[in-house]
């Protein structure tokens, strides 16, 4: 076994590196941003709460979608004084697989949006890290959360409870219409988004104007092809089991369970149910409808469960309440259009393995409130759109974290033939369960705490390197020289399409990036 403490050593030594550099890199940011920032804000006029208006008409904004991100977005810039218009395909309680857990970090951004008591009355549950089991082991990993109030920790719950509560709070405030309809399609003029045209719910068609239109529709949006990039990736499928009245191994924690061939996930989300989360590939689901999944889940994946939940997983699935849901990825690559944006799952989606997607919608309204607060008037969609580009840089740090670590992890943990493969994903589970510096950096990479992208590789080759030095010692033959050098490639090539798909420069140098800077435009005179 390599010498924990020479890790710990060559780790924390990297680490302090990295520090210097986020320092400098944070007091040259602040120098020179606050200064273009205060410089742009002289010639301004910033808005009160109720003083936002059009200009024309009776709507300020529209939003496409009432899910996390577009009920949570409604009621945030509702509060600012805007006029919102919510169009929502089906405002009954929605019944979901996914978007189950949200991260700590996304509990603070709940909190920094006044929205924390939308997980209240909804029988969620307190999540305060993960246990992962591997191959007869297992080991807890812990949020850190000391630096926290007692009342920070992360929530699983049912999906439809809380986007529910989020359509209510919204729905409270006088300037919010909430409408059940579908759109069909923006509407545009002269290259400029002007509002949508939708059915109601009684089938009628009707139009709606608006001077800035933020579609929120979802993984299935059928309005995001002329807005961005829509290179969707499909890289498994979500199979969904409930558990009821039984006891998780550790109470409070999501449990990974390293399987083969893909990872389960188990998470509480209410007090008498236990969610599974199983990630067949996409290529080989199983039928329900033949039986086939049924015999996959009782003779591949029951064997590898935890004997304390074993008998409750198997009475899931004698009990035939088995869905599929397909995973989707898809990179953030916007097309700049004035008079809209893109938020939530209709722009940015990433493997759902860490839980991460309704942190980065929540982190996504943070940084577009803080940006609109200071517009009065939003009918110059041009330099509108101008302004907003910088809302896809300042975005970066939490989305991409929490984006590239979704699918690395999703790699490493997969199952594979391959020996270097093999050795990355045990050597993951075994630098893990060092615990101290060696967990506590990856998890607040994973929860949303830490949303600095420059320390998301060093945890991953910590992990690489490590997996070499296992390798290596005690006899470092040919053979395994070879393995690990393959495990060190292999490694690079898991995490480096993703962050070039991400945006290197976005990503690691934002300040190099001139939207970093960019101030609120001048009020004009009409």
């Amino acid at each position: 076994m390599v010498d924990q403490s020479l890790f710990g050593w060559i780790f924390a030594s990297v680490l302090g590196l990295v520090a210097i550099y986020n320092l400098v890199a944070k007091k040259n940011r602040v120098g020179v941003s606050s200064e273009a920032r205060s410089e742009g804000m002289k010639s301004f006029t910033t808005t009160t709460k109720g003083e936002c208006r059009s200009g024309n008409g009776d709507v300020d904004v529209i939003i496409v979608g009432a899910g996390v991100a577009g009920g949570a977005l409604a009621h945030t810039l509702a509060k600012d004084g805007r006029r919102v218009h919510v169009i929502e395909r089906d405002l009954s309680e929605p019944d979901r697989i996914v978007g189950e857990l949200l991260q700590p970090g996304g509990y603070l951004k709940l909190i920094e949006l006044g929205l924390e008591d939308c997980v209240e009355e909804i029988d969620a549950q307190r999540v305060l890290g993960y246990a992962l089991f591997k191959g007869g082991k297992n080991t807890r990993l812990t949020y850190p959360l000391e630096k926290f109030n007692s009342d920070v920790a992360g929530r699983s719950f049912h999906n439809g409870r809380f986007i529910q509560r989020m359509r209510e709070k919204a729905a409270t405030l006088p300037n919010v219409q909430l409408e059940q309809g579908t759109v069909t399609s923006l509407l545009e003029e002269n290259g400029t988004v002007r509002g949508v045209q939708y059915k109601s719910k009684d089938g009628q068609e009707h139009k709606s104007y608006a001077p800035l239109t933020i579609v929120c529709d979802g993984c299935f949006s059928n309005l995001r092809r002329t807005l961005c990039n829509p290179k969707v990736d499909v890289p498994s499928c979500f199979v969904g089991l409930v558990l009821e009245n039984c006891q998780l191994p550790y109470a409070n924690h999501g449990h990974v369970i390293l399987a083969d061939p893909s990872p389960i996930l188990f998470y509480p989300i209410s007090s008498t149910e236990v969610a599974v989360r199983d990630n067949p590939d996409r290529q080989k689901v199983p039928s329900i409808a033949t039986g086939e999944m049924a015999n996959y889940l009782k003779t591949v994946v029951a064997p590898q469960v935890p004997p304390e939940i074993h008998d409750a997983f198997v009475a899931a699935v004698d009990s035939g309440n088995i869905r599929t849901m397909p995973n989707r990825s898809m990179p953030a690559a916007p097309h700049p259009t004035p008079g809209a944006l893109l938020m939530g799952d209709a722009f940015n989606m990433r493997h759902p393995l860490t839980g991460g997607g309704m942190t980065v919608a929540l982190s996504d309204i943070v940084v577009l409130r803080d940006l609109l607060k200071p517009l009065r008037d939003l009918n110059d969609a041009p330099t509108l759109c101008k302004y907003l580009e910088s809302f896809y840089t300042l975005r970066k740090p939490v989305a991409s974290t929490i984006n590239t670590l979704a699918g690395a992890l999703y790699k490493v943990f997969c199952a594979s033939p391959d020996r270097a493969r093999k050795e990355m994903c045990q050597a993951c589970f075994d630098y893990l369960s060092l615990g101290g510096v060696f967990s506590t950096g990856p998890v607040s990479l994973l929860s949303g705490l830490n949303p600095r992208p420059l320390w998301k590789l060093l945890p991953f080759f910590a992990v690489a390197v490590y997996g070499v030095g296992r390798l290596l010692v005690p006899f470092p033959s040919p053979a395994r020289i070879w393995i690990g050098a393959r495990l060190i490639s292999g490694a690079s090539g898991i995490i480096f399409p993703i962050i070039k798909a991400e945006g290197v420069r976005q990503m690691f140098f934002p300040v190099t990036v001139p939207a970093y800077y960019r101030a609120p435009p001048a009020k004009q005179d009409h």
